[in-house]
C-alpha cells in the first residue's frame, strides 16, 4: 500500500470516530478540534488528523477557523431551513422516478430497514437513529435515474445525521417517525405517487418543526 493511500485510509478511519464523537456529544458544539492532541490520542502523524478535519469541514461539523484550527460547529437555524428546504425539494422527485420501478425485494429491503429503525428506537440506540433515517430515505429513492441528485440528497441526509438525533429526543417525535416512516411505505405499496410525495413533503416539514421546537427549548433553558 502506497504511502498516499495509506493516509487516505487512515484519514477516513480517523473522520469516522470523529464523527461519531461529535454527533454523540463527546465533542460538543464549540469545543477545538487541536490536531497535535488527535494525532496523540489516535496514534498517527498529524497529516490524516488534518485530513479527517477537512472532511468533517466539507459535511459541515466542524469549521476551520484561523488562529484557532478546528472547532465543533454549533447547531445552525439557517443551515437547518437550507438543509430542510432542499430536501422538500429533491426527495419528492426522485421518490416520484423511484415508485414505479419497485419490485417485491425493494419494499422488502426498505421494511427492513424500518423495522431496524423501529428497534433502535426502542432500545434507545441515538449512535444509530440519524444512520438509520438516512438509509431508509435512500432506500426509498434506490430505483430513481438521478445520480447527481442522489449524491446530493446523500450528503444533506449526511449532515441531517446531527440533526436527527436531536429531533428524535422526545417521545413523541419518536412515535410520529416510525408512524410516518410506515405510512410511506404504504403509499408506496399502492403506487400512489401523488399522494406518497405529498406524505414525505409533509413529513419533511414535520421533522424541521419538531427539530426547531426543541432547539428553542435547549436556548431557552440555557
Amino acid at each position: 500500500m502506497n504511502k498516499t493511500l495509506q493516509h487516505r485510509t487512515l484519514s477516513s478511519a480517523i473522520a469516522d470516530q470523529m464523527r461519531q464523537a461529535i454527533l454523540n456529544g463527546t465533542h460538543p458544539a464549540g469545543t477545538q478540534l487541536r490536531q497535535d492532541a488527535l494525532a496523540e490520542a489516535y496514534g498517527t502523524s498529524r497529516i490524516p488528523v488534518r485530513e479527517a478535519l477537512f472532511q468533517l469541514e466539507a459535511e459541515g461539523l466542524v469549521r476551520i477557523v484561523p488562529h484557532k484550527g478546528a472547532i465543533v460547529s454549533e447547531l445552525s437555524l439557517d443551515e437547518i431551513n437550507d438543509v430542510f428546504d432542499l430536501r422538500r425539494i429533491l426527495e419528492p422527485r426522485m421518490l416520484a422516478q423511484s415508485i414505479p420501478a419497485f419490485e417485491a425485494e425493494d419494499f422488502a429491503a426498505v421494511s427492513a430497514v424500518h423495522a431496524r429503525f423501529e428497534a433502535a428506537i426502542a432500545s434507545h440506540d441515538v449512535s444509530h437513529w440519524g444512520a438509520l433515517n438516512a438509509e431508509f430515505h435512500l432506500a426509498l429513492y434506490g430505483k430513481a435515474r438521478q445520480p447527481r441528485t442522489l449524491a446530493i440528497v446523500t450528503s444533506l441526509l449526511q449532515t441531517s445525521d446531527r440533526y436527527t438525533r436531536v429531533q428524535l429526543s422526545t417521545t413523541t417525535s419518536m412515535g410520529r417517525a416510525e408512524r410516518e416512516h410506515a405510512e410511506l411505505i404504504a403509499l408506496c405499496r399502492q403506487g400512489d405517487i401523488d399522494a406518497a410525495c405529498r406524505f414525505l413533503c409533509g413529513h419533511i416539514e414535520t421533522v424541521r418543526s419538531d427539530l426547531l421546537t426543541v432547539i428553542g427549548t435547549f436556548r431557552a433553558d440555557r
